[in-house]
């Protein structure tokens, strides 16, 4: 895979895990940094974009997932992925910091909840086709935490446009790590992956509570909008990021 267009060069060591993204929305919407901070670790810079920081509700579908050197296991391969993120910086890093992922595989839930340190909950999930586009429906089913929901259909509206670079679609969405915060101590997952094809987009959510369901708050207008039809990546094991 071609790393020429990564801010910084990749980890030495290995990937570990390997996957692909289909039939992706990226919803974001802005907000003021002060808006995030409460629900963000005081370790993690949020990131902002000429000032504004961005909220992302982004469904999609994984498939072939696997740990390298291994074939696709049965319950862990392919299943649908919900997450509520933002941006944030580490020691000069940007990355994503994630409120919730909901997932429609329990394994996967247990896994990434373990392994990554990642607030992971398990779903009831369907997602359809629907002409260029998709369907989607997701309801938090996890014990113990807070409902939240996601109904509606999205899909492309144009061909594919690369994101110019230093553009605002460029800072949403190339973005090579994220970063979680376990027990006191700051950690950063490096991925990789080509730059995404994306795709003007169009919505209709008839159901959104995934943001209210972290405690954030939900601006009152339309989001920014783009498609992915599908993107491979490759995961890194999580490290602890030292003085972080």
């Amino acid at each position: 895979m071609d790393h020429s267009t990564r801010p910084w060069p990749p980890p030495p060591s290995p990937w570990i895990m390997r996957q692909v993204w289909h039939d992706l929305l990226f919803a974001h919407w802005p907000l003021p940094p002060a808006a995030l901070r409460p629900l963000v670790p005081a370790s993690l810079a949020i990131d902002t974009f000429d000032g504004q920081a961005w909220l992302g509700v982004v469904p999609f579908q994984m498939s072939g997932v696997r740990p390298r050197c291994l074939p696709p296991l049965p319950g862990l391969s392919a299943f649908p992925e919900l997450n509520v993120r933002t941006y944030v910086a580490l020691q000069g890093k940007p990355g994503v910091f994630f409120f919730s992922l909901d997932a429609a595989s329990r394994l996967a839930v247990a896994g990434a909840r373990r392994l990554f340190h990642l607030p992971y909950y398990r779903a009831e999930m369907a997602v359809a086709p629907e002409g260029e586009g998709v369907s989607y429906a997701s309801r938090r089913v996890h014990p113990g935490a807070p409902a939240a929901e996601l109904r509606g259909r999205y899909g492309p509206t144009g061909p594919v446009r690369p994101a110019a670079a230093g553009s605002l679609d460029d800072w949403l969405t190339a973005r090579y790590c994220l970063y979680t915060v376990a027990r006191g101590a700051s950690y950063r997952c490096e991925i990789h992956h080509a730059p995404w094809p994306l795709q003007p987009a169009a919505a209709r959510f008839e159901v959104n509570t995934m943001a209210a369901a972290a405690g954030l708050p939900f601006p009152d207008r339309p989001p920014l909008l783009h498609f992915a039809r599908r993107l491979e990546v490759v995961v890194w094991p999580l490290e602890r990021v030292r003085g972080g």
